[in-house]
Formats: structure tokens, C-alpha cells, sequence
């Protein structure tokens, strides 16, 4: 992986209007996050009314969007109709374009344009999200298809990376050795792990089990776990990502989601059977104000708000997505989620951890292709003599 320097001030930008509520969640959110981290720098995007507030913050530049892409827009709506949308200019904010282009850009020394932002938060449409930036941003060389990677609780209080969440319904072995190597860089990146383990989950975890492109991508896993490019812990079951068996579990998109939903709806179902029976009667209710301590450090480690934030990986650009249901306190989590990412080169070590891996596959096709020449070439004299 990289070993690029973390940056001294990350500029973040956000999509005021994305979201169910708006400006009156993500601005609060914004100004909270700016008090917490005072080298950090945001590039708001919004109406011209929903700016307003925001117009005399410190360390805040505010760009003006004319259009709003709501949370049932179709895909192709936010992508083709709704150009000026304050999704689609915040994602701009990252790219890497020409200044005549007309984005907010910084010329470096040697004459490249760098992007206005380190990363991009966003509340909005994730369908929308995920086409409009990978549209404006393109995926990075090696990169088939970009990711969506969350973080869950785990036992120890830590945190297990899980991906893919949705973006993908079916994926090939490559597919999901390439998802390994970016949320290992992911964890690097954010937790500040070097050598972060990673599960392929499974049905079991002997190697025998599970269907045919899951044995493959085991075997592509295990020879980039021997070639030095990530730490290959084995096959893992569902249960080990609340365990914390590995820093970072691999799957495709349709069982991720899957995955995800279900788990939200478990934690908010035991969140409500706890609240009823310390409310089924009077002797419950005064065992609960007894048990409060206990009660709200429960709460806090099963709160959902605390893991919000997931990372689009895969693309030439940091694109963060909230959930649309999000309030302040969760948004602010998404930011510094994106913050961390952006502030320890997340970029940069994703795309030095598939360059190795394409370098490395490269390699092996031509040892295999010198091989199978060998191979030609040693059986060529005894057919000449058979014949």
C-alpha cells in the first residue's frame, strides 16, 4: 500500500440539499463538524436560499446549484436532466479537470489542475449518487466496478468493513479481489491499520464450500495474500463480522445489502423489546431508572448514527454517501468519516494497491504464456521425429 503523508488541511464538499431533510440536517451537521476539526475546509453546495446561513462561516465557500435531485428521482433524471443539481456539482468539486472546464480548481507548480475537494458527502439518492459520480469521476485504472463499504459493530466495541452493500448485485472472482484490496486500503486509511485482515464470507469456512466464482476468488485471494498485497484471513461466516473475526469481509452487492437491511432491522427490533418490557409495568420502569446507565451505554454502542457514512470506492474521486434518513449527529459522522479518509490518502492507497495486483496478474499471464511456449517448443522436435 501507499505510505503517502496524511494532508495538514482536507477540504470537504457537501451536498446541502441531498437527503430527507435537507439543510436543516446537513447545515447544522457542517457547522458542528467545523467547530470539531479547525483545519478542515468546506465547499457547500446548495440553493441560493439554502446558502444563505452559511455565507459568513469561517473556512466555508459556498457554491450555488440550481437544481435538486430528490430521493425518488430516477437514475437516469439525475444524470441527464438535472445537470446543474447540487449532487452533481458537489461530485465535480473532486475531480481532477482542466480549469476552462469551469470547475473551482487549484493549478499545482508542474501545471496539473487539482480538484476544489479532498472528498464528497452526500445525503442523497444512492442510485442517483452512485451513477452521477461515477459518470463525472470514472473508475480507477484496474477497477471493473466501484464499491459501496460500511463499517458494523463488532463484540469489541470495534469495527468490521464490509463490502460490497448494493452497487453490484453479481460480481466475478475478480470483482471481488478487487473489492479486498480497496477496503483493506479503506481500514488503512481510516483506522490506521497496516496490514488489515480480510474474510470472504461464506457459507462455511472450509474451502471446499460455497459456489464456483466464490472458490475462485478464495484462490485470487490467497496468491495476492502471497504476493505481499493484502492479509488474507480465510473464508468467514455471517457471524464472524459481529465478532470481529476480520478487519474487512468481501461479498457481492446482493448478499451485502441483503446483509446490511437485515441487520438494521435486527438492532432496531431489540432496541424495542428492551423498551417494552422496562415499560410493562411500574416494577419494570423503576428497574429500567436503576438500569439507566447501563441502558443508555447500550444505546450508544447500537446506534446506528455512529457508523453512518459509506465510502463509494473504485472511482478517481472520494464520494461518501450518508443515509437520507440521517439527522445532525449522524451527518457530522459521515463527514468526519469522509475527513479521515480523505485526510490519509485513501485515494492514493487504492490506487497503488490495485496497481499491484494488475502488475502482479500481468505477470503471472506472461509466465504463464512463456510456459505454455516452453511447453510447444520442447514437444515440436519429438513429433517432427514421429512423423
Amino acid at each position: 500500500m501507499s505510505s503517502a503523508q496524511p494532508l495538514d488541511t482536507v477540504r470537504l464538499s457537501v451536498d446541502v440539499m441531498g437527503g430527507d431533510h435537507g439543510p436543516s440536517v446537513t447545515l447544522p451537521a457542517c457547522r458542528s463538524f467545523l467547530d470539531r476539526y479547525p483545519k478542515a475546509e468546506l465547499i457547500l453546495v446548495g440553493t441560493e436560499t439554502a446558502l444563505a446561513a452559511a455565507r459568513a462561516w469561517p473556512r466555508t465557500t459556498c457554491v450555488v446549484a440550481t437544481e435538486v435531485v430528490t430521493m425518488d428521482d430516477p437514475v437516469e433524471v439525475a444524470l441527464r436532466k438535472k445537470r446543474d443539481s447540487s449532487m452533481r456539482v458537489a461530485i465535480t468539486q473532486v475531480k481532477a479537470v482542466p480549469a476552462e472546464e469551469g470547475v473551482a480548481t487549484e493549478r499545482s507548480s508542474t501545471g496539473p489542475v487539482a480538484p476544489a475537494a479532498h472528498a464528497c458527502v452526500s445525503a442523497g439518492n444512492t442510485g442517483a449518487l452512485m451513477a452521477v459520480a461515477r459518470y463525472v469521476l470514472k473508475t480507477l485504472d484496474g477497477i471493473d466496478r466501484p464499491a459501496i463499504a460500511t463499517v458494523m459493530p463488532t463484540q469489541a466495541d470495534g469495527y468490521t468493513t464490509v463490502l460490497d452493500l448494493g452497487a453490484n448485485v453479481d460480481c466475478s472472482a475478480e470483482h471481488l479481489l478487487q473489492f479486498a484490496l480497496m477496503g483493506s486500503a479503506l481500514v488503512t486509511a481510516t483506522q490506521g491499520k497496516p496490514q488489515p485482515t480480510v474474510g470472504l464470507l461464506n457459507i462455511g469456512e472450509e474451502a471446499i464450500k460455497g459456489s464456483e466464482v466464490i472458490k475462485e476468488a478464495a484462490e485470487r485471494l490467497r496468491a495476492a495474500h502471497a504476493a505481499g498485497h493484502l492479509n488474507f484471513h480465510g473464508n468467514v461466516e455471517g457471524n464472524d463480522i459481529y465478532k470481529g473475526t476480520t478487519d474487512v469481509v468481501v461479498c457481492d452487492g446482493f448478499v451485502g445489502n441483503v446483509l446490511l437491511k437485515t441487520s438494521e432491522g435486527l438492532a432496531a427490533m431489540l432496541s424495542q423489546f428492551i423498551k417494552q418490557e422496562f415499560t410493562r409495568n411500574a416494577y419494570s420502569k423503576l428497574a429500567a431508572l436503576v438500569a439507566l446507565p447501563v441502558l443508555n451505554h447500550f444505546k450508544r454502542r447500537v446506534d446506528h448514527r455512529r457508523y453512518n457514512g459509506a465510502a463509494l470506492l473504485g472511482l478517481r474521486g472520494l464520494v461518501f454517501k450518508s443515509h437520507g434518513s440521517a439527522d445532525a449527529y449522524a451527518f457530522e459522522h459521515a463527514l468526519r468519516r469522509a475527513h479521515d479518509a480523505a485526510r490519509n490518502q485513501l485515494l492514493q492507497r487504492v490506487e497503488a494497491g490495485i496497481a499491484a495486483a494488475v502488475a502482479q496478474a500481468a505477470a503471472a499471464s506472461v509466465a504463464a504464456s512463456a510456459a505454455v511456449n516452453e511447453a510447444v517448443t520442447a514437444a515440436a522436435p519429438a513429433a517432427a521425429s514421429a512423423e
